[in-house]
């Protein structure tokens, strides 16, 4: 009886902290539940550039507090790690994010690592689909390049960072960057370039302190 009453808590659990924050706030975080982590390796050193950069140019701070945070699936079980088979929750998980986007209309969503960019891909009907392991380092920066260059504030711009960063990434973002392809150049070099389209559209977000 107490193992069926743990089977039975486990998922509660996962659904309340599926999201935080505010629904209607412009900028979100898409994560893998797998990987709770990225909130603090990967999100607290790109936001700390983000905000040194909008500080020097516009002597103000973006509020974090409301920032909008969900887990793709609400249970780590049902991330997929192959091409075709994503299973129907996971499938009904991408229609009811589709719903929420559509309802909401973020600015900017930003994704860590593979699997939530393919299922964001998904909920936006990107083609051709693809399997989580395609999104390598090179390629999840390369799609940061195009999400950079086709900013469009008047749209919900798809914003992929890494899930992890090591010394030896490679992380493709620009083919005339030339930095050092460490931790510290890749959030510094991702953060600045998030935050100049947050300063160039600063009249049109509604994030300030």
């Amino acid at each position: 009886m107490a193992n069926l009453t743990l089977n039975r808590y486990v998922p509660v659990v996962e659904k309340t902290k599926q999201e935080t924050g505010e629904r209607g706030y412009p900028i979100w975080l898409l994560v893998n539940p797998k990987h709770p982590a990225v909130r603090h390796n990967i999100w607290t050193p790109v936001l700390a550039e983000m905000q040194d950069k909008v500080f020097r140019e516009l002597h103000s701070r973006i509020d974090t507090s409301n920032i909008y945070i969900r887990n793709a699936v609400k249970s780590s079980e049902l991330v997929p790690n192959t091409l075709n088979w994503w299973g129907v929750e996971a499938a009904e998980e991408i229609e009811l994010f589709r719903e929420i986007v559509t309802e909401h209309r973020p600015k900017l969503i930003i994704s860590f690592g593979a699997f939530p960019f393919e299922f964001l891909r998904r909920a936006f009907q990107v083609k051709p689909e693809k399997g989580p392991k395609f999104w390598s380092t090179s390629n999840l920066g390369n799609e940061f390049g195009k999400a950079i260059d086709n900013f469009d504030i008047t749209k919900t711009n798809r914003i992929p960072l890494l899930r992890r960063v090591i010394e030896t990434a490679k992380f493709t973002v620009d083919p005339n960057y030339s930095g050092r392809q460490d931790g510290e150049s890749y959030f510094h070099y991702v953060g600045t370039k998030i935050a100049d389209k947050i300063i160039e559209h600063k009249d049109s977000l509604d994030i300030w302190i």
